[in-house]
């Protein structure tokens, strides 16, 4: 089987991602806020429409549904917990829960704190991660409805997937994201070259996803919380760093983000 994932900009910084079966002519859309930008590509690729994945509930995420599910009837699974905000949910997962399309075999990963039931999906055989607003390149999503212990906790469990898993985000929040992880750690290579990447992406008008989480490993100061040399960073600029409450410096961590000067939009 042949797999393509296209990244759909939709509204001013969103994304919806396109996986399709080529030699099946099927297809699958994550977080469609916005259905136009979906069928497009449906109708130019000659695709049929059988899966709607939403990582959580919020508006430009899901708005798209209705639309894609009156012209083709794909079934749409979603969060367990947010059932009663995603209407038409054929089902509900939570964390660990199978998901499949065509020949692909995924599962769902439970990444909740910036909706009380965020997950995001893992497709193995394709490397690919779609981490809605959980994940960022170079960032994380805002604590709007969980603690800061469930995000870090979920955050952990992205982390920990293989290093040449690809994420596809939710957002295009590259270059904002780059500036606050910069003055935080302003010698770290890694973190330079993929800032450069981004902005000469973004000049080009073009994503700077999907990523690789290896690369999110190195770079990510959400994902090096609990690293002995980022914690010194983290020491040198003030913030504590303790390694016996990595939730808790993850929250400080996060609400410094909060007020940085470059926060992404009140969505992210």
């Amino acid at each position: 089987m042949s797999f393509i994932i296209d990244v759909l900009p939709a509204f001013a910084d969103n994304y919806i991602y396109l996986v399709s079966d080529t030699d099946l002519g099927l297809a699958m859309v994550v977080d469609p806020g916005d259905a136009s930008v979906a069928l497009r590509t449906l109708q130019e690729r000659d695709l049929h429409l059988t899966l709607i994945l939403n990582t959580h509930h919020h508006a430009d995420h899901i708005s798209g549904n209705g639309k894609l599910q009156k012209e083709y009837g794909p079934a749409i699974i979603g969060p367990d917990k947010e059932r009663s905000h995603i209407s038409g949910m054929a089902r509900g997962v939570s964390g660990g829960d199978a998901v499949t399309f065509s020949t692909l075999r995924g599962h769902a990963i439970q990444t909740h704190g910036h909706t009380v039931g965020h997950i995001a999906f893992y497709f193995p055989q394709i490397k690919a991660l779609f981490c809605g607003d959980a994940l960022f390149s170079l960032g994380c999503g805002r604590l709007f409805e969980g603690t800061a212990a469930e995000m870090w906790e979920g955050l952990m469990a992205l982390r920990n997937l293989p290093d040449d898993t690809m994420i596809y985000c939710g957002h295009e929040y590259t270059e904002a994201n780059a500036l606050f992880a910069l003055a935080l750690d302003p010698a770290n290579e890694n973190l330079k070259a993929r800032a450069a990447e981004a902005a000469a992406l973004r000049k080009k008008k073009q994503p700077t996803l999907p990523v690789s989480l290896g690369m999110e490993k190195k770079t990510n100061p959400f994902l090096r919380i609990d690293q002995p040399d980022f914690q010194q960073v983290l020491k040198k600029k003030g913030l504590p760093a303790d390694d016996t409450d990595r939730a808790a410096m993850f929250g400080l961590l996060r609400s410094a983000r909060d007020k940085f000067k470059g926060a992404e939009t009140a969505m992210g």
